[in-house]
């Protein structure tokens, strides 16, 4: 059997360029196995790995040219399987995100349905500008037969499909109907994947029989290349108005987001909050950019923050943003920052970002910026002047929140143990080298709260989109970036019972992470929210149908712990405090993946942790009758009044 590109049709004739003879998927494959990011010196490969469930429009398509590209542990492109289409680009973000948005996974599916159940995840990597490659199949474009299975027919538009879903959750979309297609596609792909100021997912849709179309393609089109990621440097008249308002700050406060995390940009950011001993909050995707006991850490903001850093931003007179999307949960829906004088000054590698809140643009790479300015911190003035008794404050302030962690982790070692005290357990079991993944539920607030950030990328926390069923899946792409570090993924119950399915894959490849399985017998988060805006909490329990026809009878009979063990988790059943702390030093120690169950205390006993210390807006029913709708909305209207806009 001869191989692609070395038989009589490869080759050069005079006087012409150098070709190779491939199928479409072929040499899609072939030329993503050529492509490479570079930073600060650095290389890593762009495309490290393709996760792909195959049907049939693309299983003779990429999944021939795959196995064509070779097989094993040395192969040029590694492939995983999947068990739902949606959980591997979840393990993609996942692996992009730890890889600090230099090293992506592509993800390839057939036509129909497994194309459709690329959106949610797509979504997921856009909303948090994380890199994923989706290569859905696509109906035939030569349409030797109208419609094909699985086809959606538009009378009014012959060139839509199913995949036309993927547009606007999409950086980029092309739908390559032609062999000579590819290539204008597939370059302008790779930029926008490596480009951090416009990554997020990118979608290549191929028709089943292009797919599988030969074509003469010129060598250099798999050729090594390099994308490299620079580190753009702010203008100078922005640096230098950025200079001013620093100098004039009395009540500065750091906002710290996931670009610093992207940028590698921790120890810059340290340099520069010491420098001026300016406290730092973090958003959910900037938690850890300093550990939790550095002198200028405060804590979470906005929503789920800490009381300490949520005064200060209520007071703050200059607040600087580093890598932040300006969330509503981050800004209390428009409601935190009071100060009727104060400015924002953004960091930010997009411009879109950067410009936010009305503030003072520095769009730059987070640590390039950060450099600059803490240069030119000191004897010139450009430090700000912070107002006496400022950075006492802030700390004694830091100091008290965390004997508030103390009392909720704090626990009987006999009795069943509430969510905080699951993550106290977990907090006095690891080092920074654990990674700890969560997204939905209740668990994101009481992580962003609570937990106690050692290192820079422990804390991995997917609230851009707060995707449940995200946790699993990412921590496989996590584990796959970082070998050999424990890995957890948090689950409650409603997050389990989505997207439990990518457990058989951990189990396949035996990558030992740690799914924590949090039984509560309902989606408790939202249940929490429905009550506090006159929704009563319906629908919110997993509960037999009562004979009023609510949910409000006995729980369900469902053993979760069974289920993960019928997937093939190792599972670790605890009752107790006591006991839970010790499945989890056996589940950390493992070499298979391992589960934890654990049925936490119901909310009527729970002495959990402190409540939102700010707002959130989830508007009420303008009219009811029902008095806890009623109540709802005055409290509602209440709040509306502190929102005001930065202009």
């Amino acid at each position: 059997m001869t191989a692609p590109g070395t038989g009589p049709e490869s080759g050069t004739a005079p006087g012409t360029e150098a070709t190779r003879r491939l199928t479409v998927a072929q040499a899609l494959i072939t030329f993503l196995g050529r492509q490479y990011t570079e930073r600060d010196g650095r290389r890593h490969r762009l495309i490290a790995a393709t996760w792909g469930i195959f049907g049939h429009g693309n299983v003779a398509g990429l999944g021939q040219a795959l196995v064509e590209s070779g097989t094993g542990p040395d192969a040029p492109m590694p492939y995983y399987q999947g068990r739902n289409e949606q959980a591997m680009v979840h393990a993609a973000v996942g692996y992009a995100r730890q890889s600090r948005r230099l090293s992506a996974h592509a993800v390839t599916t057939s036509i129909g349905p497994g194309a459709t159940n690329l959106v949610t995840g797509a979504a997921l990597a856009t909303v948090n500008r994380l890199p994923v490659l989706l290569l859905p199949g696509d109906t035939f474009a030569t349409r030797p037969a109208d419609p094909v299975l699985q086809q959606l027919e538009v009378p009014g538009a012959g060139d839509v499909s199913v995949n036309d879903t993927l547009r606007p959750v999409s950086r980029f979309f092309d739908r390559i109907t032609r062999p000579e297609a590819l290539i204008p596609a597939a370059l302008q792909a790779m930029r926008i994947l490596a480009d951090p100021a416009d990554t997020g997912a990118v979608t290549l849709a191929l028709p089943q029989d292009v797919q599988a179309e030969a074509y003469d393609w010129p060598e250099e089109f798999f050729a090594e290349r390099i994308w490299r990621v620079g580190r753009p440097r702010p203008d100078a008249d922005a640096l230098a108005d950025a200079r001013r308002a620093l100098a004039g700050a009395r009540r500065p406060l750091i906002v710290a987001g996931g670009g610093v995390h992207h940028s590698g940009a921790e120890a810059a950011l340290r340099a520069f909050a010491e420098a001026g001993s300016i406290p730092v909050a973090s958003t959910q995707a900037g938690k850890g950019s300093l550990p939790y006991d550095h002198p200028c850490d405060i804590g979470g903001i906005g929503h789920t923050g800490t009381a300490t850093a949520d005064a200060l931003a209520r007071r703050a007179d200059l607040v600087i943003g580093v890598g932040t999307r300006w969330s509503d949960f981050t800004t209390a829906s428009a409601t935190l920052f009071q100060n009727p004088d104060v400015r924002f000054l953004n960091i930010n590698i997009t411009g879109f970002d950067a410009h936010k809140m009305a503030g003072l643009a520095l769009t730059a790479d987070a640590r390039t910026a950060l450099e600059e300015l803490t240069a030119a911190a000191g004897p010139d003035g450009t430090a700000p002047a912070a107002e006496p008794g400022y950075r006492d404050a802030y700390r004694a302030a830091k100091e008290e929140w965390e004997h508030l962690v103390d009392r909720a982790y704090a626990a009987d070692p006999d009795a069943r143990p509430t969510q905080s005290q699951l993550l106290g357990a977990l907090d006095a079991l690891v080092t920074g080298d654990d990674i700890v993944i969560n997204a939905a539920g209740s668990l994101p607030g009481d992580l962003h709260k609570l937990w106690r950030t050692r290192s820079a990328d422990q804390y991995h926390v997917e609230y851009g989109y707060s995707c449940m069923g995200y946790e699993i899946p990412a921590a496989i792409g996590v584990a796959l970036a970082a070998p050999g570090r424990p890995v957890w993924a948090l689950v409650g119950d409603g997050t389990y019972l989505m997207n439990p399915t990518e457990i058989v894959t951990a189990v396949q490849e035996n990558i030992p992470l740690t799914v924590v399985i949090v039984q509560n017998h309902g989606y408790a988060s939202i249940g929490g929210l429905s009550e506090a805006v006159g929704g009563e909490r319906f629908g919110t329990a997993y509960r037999h149908r009562a004979a009023d026809g609510t949910y409000t009878g006995a729980p369900l009979p469902v053993d979760l712990a069974a289920n993960a063990e019928a997937l093939g988790l190792r599972v670790l059943r605890a009752a107790t405090v006591r006991e839970l702390g010790e499945a989890l030093a056996k589940a950390r120690t493992a070499t298979v993946p391992t589960g934890v169950y654990i049925e936490t205390a119901t909310p009527d006993t729970v002495s959990g942790p402190p409540p939102a210390q700010a707002w959130w807006d989830v508007p009420v029913a303008a009219t009811a009758t029902r008095p806890a709708a009623v109540r709802a909305r005055e409290e509602y209207e209440e709040q509306l009044t502190a929102r005001r806009r930065h202009l």
